[in-house]
C-alpha cells in the first residue's frame, strides 16, 4: 500500500466553470490527443469503427437537464476527470504502490511500470475518474499534463494542461488552489466554487463554479415591434394624403 504525504507544497488543480462550459468536447479531444502521443502508454480504442465501440479517456463531459426550483430548465455540461484529492483513496488501496501523490505539487499519478491492472483504485475512486486501458492492461487517469506544465521547451502560455489550453469558452482554469492569493483560488472564492461530493471525505482539489441563475424574461413576441403602429396620428405628407382621400 502507498502512504499519502502529510502535506504538499502546492495543490495544483482545475477550476471548471459550469456556467461557461458549452459541452463542445474540445477538452476531451485535446486530452486524448496529448496523452496518446506523449506521457505513458497510449490511450487505446477498441473496435472504433464497429458497433461495439469503447475506448480510454482521461476526461469526459456529461450533459444533464436541470430544473431549478424557479425559472426555466437548464442544460448543464459537466466535465469530469481526476480531482487529485488530498485524501486520495485510490492511492492508499494500491497493492503495488503504482498509484502515488506527489509531495511537491499534489498531483496524483500512476507509475504504469508497477501497475498490475487489478482495478482496486478504480473501485476505490468515488468519482469514476480512473479507466483501465484494455490494450495495455494498466490504469489510466488525468495527470494534469505533468509533462506539459513543467516543460521549459514550450512557450509559457502552453505550460498548462491541454484541456485548459484548448477550451474555446475559457471554462477551464489551472493553478495552485493551495495558495489563497492565486488566480484560481480568488476565482473560486468569488463564484462560490464547490467540491464534488465532499461527503466522501476525499478532499478533492478541483473546484466547480455553479451555473448562474438565468434571466426570467417570459414569453417574447418577436413580431410585436413590427406590427405596432408607426404613429397614432399621421403627420406631414401622410396627413395631407389621408385628408385628400377622405374627400373622395
Amino acid at each position: 500500500m502507498t502512504d499519502l504525504p502529510a502535506t504538499t507544497q502546492r495543490k495544483l488543480g482545475l477550476v471548471i466553470d459550469l456556467d461557461t462550459c458549452v459541452g463542445c468536447h474540445a477538452c476531451v479531444i485535446s486530452c486524448k490527443g496529448w496523452n496518446t502521443e506523449n506521457y505513458g502508454a497510449p490511450l487505446s480504442d477498441q473496435d472504433p469503427y464497429g458497433v461495439d465501440v469503447s475506448g480510454t479517456f482521461l476526461n469526459r463531459v456529461h450533459s444533464y437537464e436541470v430544473q431549478p426550483a424557479q425559472g426555466a430548465a437548464q442544460l448543464v455540461h459537466f466535465p469530469k476527470s481526476c480531482l487529485h484529492c488530498e485524501d486520495a483513496p485510490c492511492v492508499t488501496v494500491c497493492p503495488t504502490g503504482a498509484s502515488y501523490k506527489r509531495t511537491e505539487d499534489g498531483i496524483v499519478l500512476v507509475n504504469e511500470s508497477d501497475c498490475i491492472g487489478c482495478g482496486l483504485c478504480a473501485w476505490a475512486c468515488p468519482y469514476g475518474a480512473r479507466e483501465l486501458d484494455q490494450a495495455e492492461g494498466v490504469m489510466k487517469k488525468c495527470t494534469l499534463c505533468v509533462d506539459r506544465i513543467y516543460n521549459e521547451n514550450l512557450p509559457e502560455e502552453d505550460r498548462v494542461p491541454a484541456c485548459v489550453r484548448t477550451c474555446p469558452a475559457g471554462a477551464r482554469h489551472f493553478g495552485d488552489l493551495g495558495d489563497p492569493d492565486s488566480a484560481v483560488s480568488r476565482l473560486s472564492a468569488e463564484r462560490g466554487g464547490l467540491k464534488l461530493m465532499p461527503e466522501q471525505g476525499t478532499k478533492p482539489v478541483n473546484r466547480y463554479l455553479p451555473p448562474r441563475p438565468k434571466d426570467g424574461l417570459g414569453e417574447i413576441d418577436v413580431l410585436a415591434p413590427l406590427l405596432a403602429p408607426v404613429a397614432e396620428e399621421p403627420s406631414g405628407f401622410f396627413s395631407w394624403l389621408d385628408k385628400a382621400l377622405e374627400r373622395l
